[in-house]
């Protein structure tokens, strides 16, 4: 059995510029980063017969690759040139459609094991390039190229996109004690929403096709501001400035807007403008992914954080974290509608390793009712070390 784990990515600037319709007449850029959250795919030949099963959110049981309806899985197979007797499931940390890539990291994660399955190794841009050929021109998919070059490379990622679709990739390494600081001020919390981006895009792709669609100017002008503002946020996060990133994320997501009524909703524009105005909250954005086996969720959830390092000398940070959930969608996770958090602890850099070790505890708001306590140790570092 062949096992694969891929990141979910979430976008950090320029999304948008890397569909076709805008980066063959401007390039494109794209600033994002995998999350330790994964997709998992297990891929197995079958010893007692011919079939092709199929595991997912359903499950399929055919003789031969055309009569599969999963349009990701069938077309991986074609493309490998396997028209039967094989076994895939799939597993994933979060749910589908959530707007981080997922069905990106399905296909990627299964052209490689199909890859190794073979006892090939292929490079990863060629990985990636074989997800884009699948999904935007055998599928005719409106969407762009960051999401399989992300499930591909991974990491804190820039992707630079030529006219001719050529991708040129490279990493953006940190110290480990700034990815802490960054993580530390950036938190990603699920809705409970699904909405499709289909629509979305379908919006952007064709006003940039056509010079005499309605809104063309104004969407070809809010896809340059993002652009320019992905180039932006990048300096302010290769410069460890993570104030000015909050900041520019802000602008970011209000050029988003403009390119559609479709981005938002009067619901999170009001929450959104809420966490600003009432807990400091510098910048945010909204993921949407198109629809996948299930129906559309309705509820609404934010999350709003304060977080302190006070240095202690000698290479001892005191790390302190206060936590707000509201919304509809908190009820997806816990009981109540509002919820609290905190921790506090002591952090230790030496050399390129960073620790911690904490007290973390929170509440429901409404009843009081505490969550379970714990101690929390960590370490990590970051890749490639810097000397």
């Amino acid at each position: 059995m062949i096992i694969t784990r891929t990141p979910f990515r979430v976008t950090l600037g320029g999304g948008g510029t890397d569909l076709p319709s805008y980066y063959e007449k401007h390039g494109g850029f794209v600033f994002a980063m995998g999350i330790d959250k994964f997709m998992y795919i297990m891929v197995n030949p079958p010893t007692m017969d011919d079939m092709i099963r199929l595991h997912y959110s359903r499950s399929e049981t055919v003789e031969h690759v055309d009569q599969l309806e999963h349009e990701l899985a069938r077309e991986a197979l074609r493309f490998h040139g396997i028209d039967r007797k094989i076994e895939i499931s799939s597993m994933a940390d979060l749910p589908a459609g959530t707007g981080l890539g997922s069905s990106s990291a399905y296909l990627v994660g299964l052209l490689t094991a199909l890859h190794h399955l073979r006892r090939a190794y292929v490079p990863l841009d060629v990985l990636a390039e074989e997800a884009c050929h699948i999904e935007l021109n055998v599928l005719g998919k409106g969407i762009g190229k960051q999401d399989q070059y992300l499930a591909a490379f991974g990491g804190l990622t820039v992707l630079e996109i030529e006219r001719s679709g050529k991708v040129h990739v490279r990493s953006v390494p940190l110290p480990s004690g700034s990815v802490y600081d960054f993580v530390a001020n950036t938190h990603l919390y699920y809705t409970g929403t699904r909405r499709s981006a289909v629509e979305v895009l379908r919006d952007q792709n064709e006003a940039m096709l056509s010079t005499s669609a309605p809104r063309n100017g104004e969407v070809e002008s809010s896809l340059h501001r993002i652009k320019d503002l992905g180039y932006r946020i990048l300096e302010a996060v290769e410069e460890e400035n993570f104030e000015d990133w909050g900041v520019r994320l802000d602008e970011h997501w209000r050029n988003k807007r403009r390119m559609s009524d479709k981005i938002s909703s009067s619901r999170i524009d009001e929450l959104y403008e809420h966490v600003r105005c009432n807990y400091g909250v510098l910048g945010g954005k909204v993921s949407y992914a198109p629809k996948f086996y299930g129906d559309y969720g309705d509820d609404n959830g934010f999350y709003a954080e304060g977080n302190a390092t006070v240095s202690m000398g000698n290479g001892f940070n005191f790390l302190a974290h206060v936590g707000y959930s509201f919304g509809d969608g908190v009820k997806e996770f816990r009981a109540g509608d509002n919820y609290f958090d905190w921790s506090a602890g002591i952090g230790y850099d030496v050399g390129n390793f960073s620790t911690f070790l904490k007290y973390a505890d929170g509440s429901d708001v409404a009843s009081g009712a505490s969550s379970q306590s714990r101690f929390l140790f960590g370490i990590s570092t970051t890749l490639p070390w810097r000397n």
